[in-house]
C-alpha cells in the first residue's frame, strides 16, 4: 500500500481492509516490541514506520490513558506564554466553533506533543477523557505511540490516522487528522493542530481544512508580530509599558548548523552575527543557568582568553541584541541570556529523543559553526554529531541513513555504509550505489596512505 497521508475512505471496501490489516498487525505487536525492526505487512508505510518508532521508544499499546505532563497550574502558565496562544482566536473561529455539534474535537499541542487546548463537541470531550485526550496530556509517539498529533510532529507533515492504525488500543474507536504549525519567521516547529473524532475526522477534505486553518493562523501570527514591532518603533517612550515581545508571539531562535555566522531571530527580527558573537550565543544558549567570566572564557578561547577581552566582546554583543530587543540583552555575574533562545542544534536533539529521525535530518544542515575552534562550540558540535550518528545507526531507516550519508561528516563513514547493506534487501537497486561508495572510500584512503 502506498505511503499516503490519507487512509482509505472509512466504510469503503478498502477502508474495511485497512482496518482488518491494522487489527491483524496488533496481534504481532509483542514481536515488534521485542524487535522494533520487525516488518509488518498490510499497513500503510508511514503507519508501519511509526509503529516501529513507537516500539523502539517503549510506548505501551495496552496502557489505556496518555500520561499527564502538566497539572492545571503549570498548564495555565505555560499556555499564557506559548507562541500559539496568539493564534487561538483563529483556531476557535475556523475549527472549534463549527465542531461543537459535529462529533469532533479540536486539539492544539506544543512542539513535543503535549496538548495545550482541547475543545469541541462536549459529549466527545467526556468520552475522550477516558484515554486522557485532554489538555496537559502527552500525545507524543514516545508516550502513546502512533497518533495524528505525535506522528505529524515526528514526520513534520500532515497526517491522518484511522481507527486501529493507532498504536494505543484504547484509541481504536477514534480517528484523527493533524498538521504541524511552523513559526512564520524562523520555520521552527511550534506545535500541531489536530481534529479528532469519528470517521469524519479522516475524511479526504479534513486535511485540507486543517492545513488552510494552520496557514491562516500562521499569517495572523506574522501580522501580529509586524504590528507589535511597529508599535514598539513608533512609541519608544512607552516601550517599557508595552507587553514584552515575548513567548506569546515569538519563538526566539538561533541557527548554527552548517554556517560559520549564526542567524539570530528575536522578537520577529533577524540578524546575521559575527563569528565571535555566534560562538558566544551558541555557548550561552547551551548554559541557560549562566556562566562565570572565567568559565565563559574557557568555553570561548582555545588558549585561554582574559576576562577583559570577554567584557569588550560582551559590550559589542549587547549593542547588537539591544537593537533587536532590550529584553534580550545578556546579564552578567553570571553571564546568561534573560530570554529563552532555541538553537537549531537543540531542535535536532529534541527530535532524536522522540525518535523523529527524519525531521532531525531535515533540520540538520551540517555541523555546528564548522570552522569555530571555541572549546564550547567544538564540544557542542561533536556531541550533536555523535548523538545523531548513533541514533541513526541504532534505529534509523534506510532513507534516513542514505540522507545522512550525503553529509560531509559521513563522507568516509564505513560503518554507516555497512549498516545500509545489512538493512537493504539483497536485490535492492540501491545496494550498488552503497558498494560503489565503499570502494571509493577504500581507494581514497589508500591513496592518502600512499602519499
Amino acid at each position: 500500500m502506498k505511503n499516503s497521508v490519507h487512509p482509505a475512505v472509512a466504510g469503503s471496501d478498502a477502508g474495511k481492509l485497512l482496518q482488518k490489516r491494522a487489527l491483524a498487525g496488533h496481534e504481532h505487536l509483542d514481536i515488534l516490541r521485542s524487535n522494533s525492526s520487525t516488518e509488518l505487512s498490510g499497513l500503510r508505510r508511514l503507519v508501519r514506520e511509526s509503529w516501529q518508532r513507537s516500539a523502539s521508544l517503549k510506548a505501551n499499546p495496552d496502557v489505556a490513558e496518555a500520561p499527564l505532563a502538566m497539572d492545571s497550574d503549570e498548564l495555565e502558565q505555560y499556555r499564557q506564554h506559548h507562541p500559539l496562544a496568539a493564534i487561538m482566536p483563529v483556531i476557535r473561529k475556523l475549527l472549534v466553533q463549527p465542531s461543537h455539534d459535529s462529533g469532533l474535537l479540536v486539539a492544539v499541542g506544543d512542539d513535543v506533543g503535549r496538548l495545550l487546548w482541547v475543545d469541541g463537541d462536549p459529549a466527545m470531550q467526556r468520552r475522550a477523557e477516558g484515554m486522557m485526550f485532554v489538555a496537559g496530556s502527552d500525545w507524543s509517539e514516545a508516550s502513546v505511540g502512533t497518533s495524528a498529533p505525535g506522528t505529524a510532529l515526528a514526520l513534520d507533515r500532515s497526517i491522518q490516522i484511522s481507527g486501529a492504525e493507532h498504536f494505543k488500543r484504547s484509541a481504536h474507536a477514534w480517528s484523527c487528522t493533524a498538521v504541524p504549525f511552523h513559526d512564520p519567521d524562523s520555520g521552527a516547529v511550534l506545535g500541531v493542530v489536530d481534529i479528532t473524532g469519528t470517521d469524519i475526522a479522516v475524511a479526504p477534505h479534513t486535511v485540507s481544512l486543517v492545513e488552510a486553518t494552520v496557514a491562516a493562523a500562521q499569517a495572523q501570527l506574522r501580522i501580529e508580530r509586524l504590528q507589535r514591532a511597529a508599535a514598539v518603533r513608533d512609541t519608544p517612550r512607552r516601550r517599557s509599558a508595552l507587553p514584552t515581545p515575548n513567548q506569546a508571539l515569538y519563538r526566539n531562535s538561533l541557527q548554527l548548523l552548517g554556517r560559520d555566522q549564526a542567524l539570530l531571530s528575536i522578537a520577529g527580527r533577524t540578524v546575521s552575527l559575527s563569528a565571535r558573537h555566534s560562538e558566544l550565543l551558541a555557548v550561552l544558549s547551551s548554559h541557560p543557568g549562566g556562566l562565570s567570566a572565567e568559565d565563559l572564557c574557557a568555553e570561548l578561547y582555545p588558549s585561554g582568553g582574559s576576562p577583559a577581552t570577554l567584557r569588550a566582546e560582551m559590550v559589542r554583543l549587547r549593542k547588537v541584541l539591544h537593537q533587536l530587543s532590550p529584553d534580550a540583552v545578556p546579564e552578567s555575574r553570571p553571564y546568561r541570556l534573560p530570554v529563552e533562545l532555541l538553537p537549531d542544534s537543540g531542535q535536532v536533539l529534541n527530535c532524536l529523543q522522540r525518535g523523529a529521525h527524519r525531521i532531525a535530518l531535515e533540520i540538520y544542515k551540517g555541523a555546528v559553526l564548522p570552522r569555530s575552534e571555541a572549546p564550547g562550540v567544538v564540544h557542542l558540535r561533536e556531541r550533536l554529531s555523535h548523538v545523531l550518528r548513533e541514533a541513526l545507526l541504532s534505529d534509523g531507516s534506510v532513507d534516513s541513513l542514505l540522507k545522512y550519508a550525503e553529509l560531509p561528516e559521513a563522507k568516509y563513514d564505513v560503518d554507516l555504509r555497512l549498516a545500509l547493506l545489512r538493512l537493504l534487501p539483497p536485490r535492492s537497486p540501491r545496494r550498488a550505489a552503497v558498494v560503489i561508495d565503499l570502494e571509493r572510500i577504500d581507494s581514497e584512503l589508500a591513496h592518502k596512505v600512499a602519499t
